[in-house]
């Protein structure tokens, strides 16, 4: 937590001390007459696919850290590879450019995440005033605690020529459930962890020539989250103290992109998606510390700031021969923005996070199958922004591989369902956080994490579709 209640964060092994705010690992993006007419009749399509995907709130979502990057089924099938250089409002996301010659049509589809794994104790240890130091104590093995769940994504473009379009994405880009065991071994650094985020992005792209085309959007993004950990009471033996944190904002970013199309079959992309600042106004609840501690239980508003990670993506589809498309993707994630957590009154503090920018590189391809039929497969390597020495039990991650498959069904010229599937396989990984709680009072107690994340596995199902208008 802060200084107030725990010293705020240390460098090295004492780094960032816990009472985290926010996600995953703490709590708290024709003719003037034709187009009018072509925006007043298709406007309720837009209207109507927001609010089907706004009722559809993520339950939860496994990807690096806690960014959500299954934004399309049919990319999903092919690891996400090629995305900022593909076309249409499945597209979007990466690539505001990607409508420029779209036609009026729209995407969408739901992503299930299916995660295993374990969580075990390696011997922390807790010093409490005047005291040698002890094991923490508590369940010493955790299985599976990332929470199952499910999240929707969708797009829509309307054409308004052969050269512009208006786009809209509805996305749910960093969500995140981690929930244990309140007598796990791991408790002073974290119990439930929970985020969602809502991202809707008004997007216009424009085709100035044949072989280029812009795009740009707004992101506007409301994050939710919610957090609970234990307190230390003085007293060996004694019941813990709870802490919880919740809140929720709107905030605002962006994206802008290219695209180039050299020759038929061979399409470059590439796109930016800014880091968006977000404030959360909510409230602190801290209850059950007792004898000398029992005046810092408190029920108060308060507010948190975070930065999420931008966004650099570069992909090229390229056809090898008749119905093959090889494809290929890199982002880089700007995860360095997501290096504190600014507390407000009565907390009034700054938690260290420390993550760094990491890459993410895709390949894969599609094969026309027949007419109607097209398969895909992908393999992507996506590094882990969290660093083995201030990893905590909130978001176990570690560096992993998704090995995906997906096919598409044209049921007419008009429609067309995806479906996806992926194993992500996780590398173990060292959970090693240090918590100071009460620092710089005679009432400091240390809590040394020392764990490991090991046999975490996902598989991912993604259903949805495409429609032409």
């Amino acid at each position: 937590m802060d200084q107030w209640l725990t010293g705020g964060a240390a460098k090295g092994r004492n780094s960032a001390c816990r009472g985290e705010w926010m996600t995953g690992r703490s709590l708290k993006g024709g003719g003037g007459a034709g187009i009018l007419s072509q925006i007043g009749t298709k406007a309720r399509l837009v209207g109507s696919a927001a609010a089907i995907l706004a009722a559809l709130a993520p339950a939860s979502a496994e990807a690096a850290a806690f960014y959500l990057q299954q934004q399309s089924v049919r990319g999903w099938g092919r690891a996400n590879s090629g995305e900022v250089a593909d076309f249409g409002p499945a597209s979007l996301w990466w690539n505001p450019a990607a409508i420029a010659r779209s036609e009026s049509s729209a995407s969408f589809g739901i992503t299930g995440f299916l995660p295993v794994g374990e969580v075990r104790d390696l011997g922390t240890t807790i010093i409490r005033p005047g005291f040698a130091p002890a094991p923490v104590g508590g369940i010493p093995s955790l299985d599976d605690p990332i929470e199952r769940g499910a999240a929707p994504n969708g797009a829509i473009a309307l054409r308004l020529s052969d050269r512009l379009a208006l786009g809209l994405v509805v996305a749910a880009p960093f969500a995140f459930i981690s929930d244990y065991d309140p007598a796990g071994w791991q408790r002073y650094s974290g119990i439930r962890s929970r985020v969602t985020t809502f991202d809707v992005q008004p997007s216009i792209a424009f085709a100035p020539t044949d072989w280029l085309a812009l795009g740009a959007g707004l992101n506007i993004e409301y994050a939710d989250a919610f957090l609970s950990n234990a307190l230390p009471n003085l007293a060996p033996g004694s019941p813990d103290g709870r802490l919880r944190l919740e809140g929720d904002g709107i905030d605002l970013g962006w994206s802008a992109g290219a695209q180039l199309t050299p020759s038929e079959g061979l399409t470059f992309g590439i796109s930016y998606k800014s880091a968006i600042e977000h404030q959360l106004d909510g409230m602190v609840a801290i209850e059950g510390l007792t004898g000398a501690l029992a005046a810092r239980n408190l029920e108060a508003d308060t507010t948190a700031e975070f930065t999420t990670p931008w966004q650099l993506i570069m992909g090229a589809r390229a056809r090898a021969r008749e119905g093959l498309t090889l494809n290929v993707q890199a982002v880089r994630y700007g995860w360095s923005e997501f290096d504190a957590i600014t507390l407000g009154a009565p907390l009034n503090g700054a938690i260290r996070q420390d993550y760094k920018d990491s890459w993410g590189l895709a390949f894969g391809g599609d094969y026309e199958a027949g007419k109607r039929l097209t398969l895909r497969a992908g393999v992507q390597l996506d590094g882990t922004p969290t660093r083995d020495a201030s990893r905590d039990p909130r978001v176990p991650d570690g560096d992993r591989i998704d090995y995906n498959v997906g096919a598409s069904f044209a049921l007419s010229e008009r429609m067309t369902i995806d479906a996806a599937a992926a194993l992500t396989d996780f590398e173990d990984s060292a959970i090693s956080r240090d918590e100071r709680f009460y620092a710089g009072t005679a009432a400091q107690t240390d809590v040394l994490t020392n764990g490991e994340a090991r046999n975490q596995r996902a598989i991912v199902i993604a259903l949805g579709g495409r429609m032409r208008f």
